[in-house]
């Protein structure tokens, strides 16, 4: 076990060793220590997002001593289906983190008792999404947390959670400026935290689905002023490279192709990795034929100047919203016997990508295959898909009739009906008229929690989702086009929210939240903002009347409209404007009828367990070294059986202990596996389900492990905390 006076001895040595590799890198004295200092400095534990600790006190022999060793409340108002979805980050003794109305905090990391709180929304209408962590940057003696809440990024000082004035507008920059064409009221935000290299935070963001959408593209912010120091365009301009897998001129319109997810650093080589998700709209591609470059990519990026060294396509032409759903993890493996330092990126199909980090040469063949065509008007599917012949994917993608749920009788009845309706396929079967069988679904496979890695053997650890969605397309409404009278509340909700929300407004539990009681929870001008900005996965709706915008948040709030808030359209100011962004709205012939999980009639999947998965991956071989179910329903557990898995949302973390540490599970538990087998060999409740990445830490002499304790998500009750495990003193 180690020692206080150990842990003081690691961090001297690695205090040299930063700053050598600084001289070495050119960085000009702003390193990032190794982990072995005791702090979890970023939220993938480094640049590199190995998600790794050099942290040994808590080891195989040990750690089913752990116990709860504080516990933070944030004391935030909770509405239904509030999350934490963020890692904390620790740096001398202080962690940072974000709570689920987004303020910012400050906590000793020894004790968990708060030092101080930034509110982002404090004097103005409040906002709500996922967060998933801050970033930190030191220089001499200047200490800055950088967050972002709705389109603001922030820049504070990490010792008492003032904004820096100097940075930007009085402490914040406007994501949607400096993307070179006005995105108006589109939905536009940042649910993961930037990077940092050098004096840069570079950053991607988040963005509508739906038609209309703003552009992905990436910047990379000067971390003292917030001026913008470069920008990769995603979606290329004439004469770019790229710019001839789109229609012509689709730059000036088209959007996604963003990076929503995070990214990483090799700071020796001054690399950033960006992973992209798709263009837009996510299930039609009608109007944007080609390729579509550099959506689905993992694009590296010179990270002092934003130029591409390199890319790789995963998707070519997405209509399954196959976005690279987290950050990649940079890995040393073992080939002929030398060293190879790659990089990783998984997938929500439960691929790993496995490419040479200099040169982005694949590591193991990548075979072009060919994939089913579409039969929807105008849609011109790419005929073939890049697939990896190792590692073998961790996820199912495909499905048969004997792959269906046997849980009850009737259950296998109901999906076994359904299976015969709905359109099954290979990888890549496109959404169709009548529904199409996706699987892994839309959250993966592999998902935004993403992958760990073990620094000292290549292995990859990384949590899957094993349940089938449905992706299924209905011909536009007519109405979208209409200059006709504005429509009434009730008739705006039925054409527009229902295929969601559903006809009873209660949602489905998960991605789409319920609207019953919306009154008691948001504001008229609160929920006017969600609409015209859209929200998560819900895309703006802008281009509505004003006068039905006013009369469905009635319809929702049972509020009467009077006649003079229900004005003809034709009599509005800017009737014109209106009516034609409509037309554009409506020039897709198809749209996404809504995500819709595939499962029984008792609402568990419909296909056999398991449902989550934990999987170790020898990446210099591509062999799998272990793989079980994570988590379970205990409801459904008889004597003797193994567990089902669950649906999960938040990843794993490796330690030098030989450990595993994850969270992530509908049980609401935090457990902890031997690296090497996957055995289990800790778990321990938690008051909410921790749909999140944890972290360890060090301070004093004692190694901590931290999640956040959230929940919100899959229809669990929501949570506002954070817990802390330790052994005991």
């Amino acid at each position: 076990m180690r020692t206080p006076a150990s842990f003081r001895l690691i961090a001297i040595v690695s205090a040299l060793i930063a700053l050598m590799a600084g001289c070495k890198d050119g960085t000009a004295g702003v390193v990032q220590p190794p982990l072995a200092t005791g702090d979890w400095r970023v939220t993938g534990s480094g640049p590199g997002n190995d998600r790794y600790s050099a942290l040994d006190q808590i080891d195989r022999s040990n750690v089913a001593k752990l116990q709860v060793a504080w516990t933070f409340h944030s004391g935030d108002s909770l509405p239904a289906r509030s999350e934490i979805q963020a890692t904390p980050i620790i740096v001398d003794g202080m962690l940072y983190t974000t709570t689920p109305n987004l303020s910012v905090v400050a906590l000793r990391a020894d004790d968990g008792s708060q030092l101080w709180r930034f509110d982002p929304f404090a004097g103005r209408v409040r906002e709500g999404h996922a967060n998933r962590g801050v970033v930190f940057w030191s220089e001499g003696t200047e200490r800055r947390v950088f967050f972002t809440a709705a389109r603001r990024l922030y820049s504070l000082d990490a010792a008492t959670g003032r904004p820096i004035t100097t940075f930007g507008d009085s402490g914040w920059v406007d994501l949607s400026v400096g993307l070179g064409r006005d995105i108006g009221s589109s939905y536009i935000l940042a649910t993961s935290p930037g990077v940092i290299y050098r004096d840069l935070l570079i950053q991607g963001t988040r963005v509508g689905e739906g038609e209309g959408s703003a552009p992905g593209h990436i910047r990379a912010y000067d971390v003292r002023t917030g001026k913008i120091r470069w920008t990769f365009r995603t979606i290329p301009r004439p004469g770019e490279e790229g710019y001839r897998t789109w229609p012509a001129d689709a730059w000036k319109s088209a959007g996604g192709a963003n990076s929503w997810a995070g990214m990483s650093v090799d700071l020796r080589r001054g690399i950033v990795y960006v992973p992209t998700g798709s263009s837009t709209p996510d299930f039609y591609g009608g109007a944007r034929a080609g390729e579509n470059l550099f959506a689905n990519s993992l694009v590296a990026l010179d990270a002092a100047t934003g130029k591409r060294r390199w890319h790789f396509q995963t998707v070519h032409h997405d209509i399954l919203d196959r976005d690279l759903p987290a950050a990649p993890n940079l890995v040393t493996i073992k080939r002929d016997g030398r060293d190879i330092d790659a990089v990783a990126q998984i997938t929500k199909s439960g691929f790993v990508f496995l490419f040479d980090r200099e040169s982005g040469q694949p590591l193991f063949p990548i075979e072009e295959r060919a994939v089913p065509a579409s039969d929807l008007i105008g849609e011109r599917a790419w005929p073939t898909q890049p697939i990896p012949t190792k590692p073998a994917p961790f996820s199912r993608q495909v499905l048969t009739e004997a792959d269906l749920t046997e849980r009850t009788p009737e259950a296998r009845a109901a999906v076994l009906k359904d299976f015969h309706t709905l359109r099954n396929g290979p990888l890549f079967t496109p959404p169709s008229r009548e529904g199409t069988i996706v699987m892994p679904g839309f959250d993966g496979g592999g998902e935004w929690g993403g992958a760990a890695v073990d620094r000292t053997a290549g292995v990859l650890y990384v949590n899957a989702n094993d349940v089938p969605w449905i992706a299924a397309m209905r011909p536009t409404s007519s109405s979208i086009a209409s200059t006709q009278s504005p429509r009434d509340g009730a008739t705006v909700y039925t054409a527009t929210c229902a295929s969601c929300h559903r006809a009873d407004r209660k949602g489905d539990g998960d991605r789409v939240p319920t609207l019953v009681g919306i009154a008691t929870r948001r504001s008229a001008a609160e929920m006017r903002l969600v609409i015209e900005r859209g929200r998560g996965f819900m895309p703006s709706f802008a281009s509505l009347p004003e006068a039905e915008k006013l009369a469905v948040v009635a319809y929702l709030r049972g509020e009467r409209v009077t006649p003079s808030r229900s004005r003809r359209q034709d009599d509005s100011p800017h009737a014109a404007e209106l009516a034609a962004s409509r037309l554009q709205q409506g020039r897709s012939p198809y749209e996404f009828v809504g995500y819709d999980r595939w499962r029984d009639p008792d609402g568990y999947p419909a296909v056999k367990p398991p449902w989550g998965t934990l999987n170790a991956i020898d990446l210099s071989t591509g062999a799998y070294l272990w793989r079980i179910p994570l988590g379970d329903h205990p409801e459904l557990a008889t004597a003797g059986a193994p567990p089902t898995g669950t649906e999960q949302y938040g990843g794993p973390i490796v330690t030098a202990g030989g450990l595993v540490f994850i969270a992530a599970t509908q049980d609401a538990k935090i457990r902890a596996f031997d690296k090497s087998t996957g055995a289990l060999l800790w778990e321990a409740p938690l008051p909410a389900a921790g749909f999140a990445t944890p972290s360890t830490y060090a301070v004093g002499g004692r190694q901590f492990v931290v999640v956040a304790a959230g929940g919100g998500k899959l229809g669990m009750k929501s949570g506002d905390s954070y817990v802390a495990f330790a052994l005991p003193q």
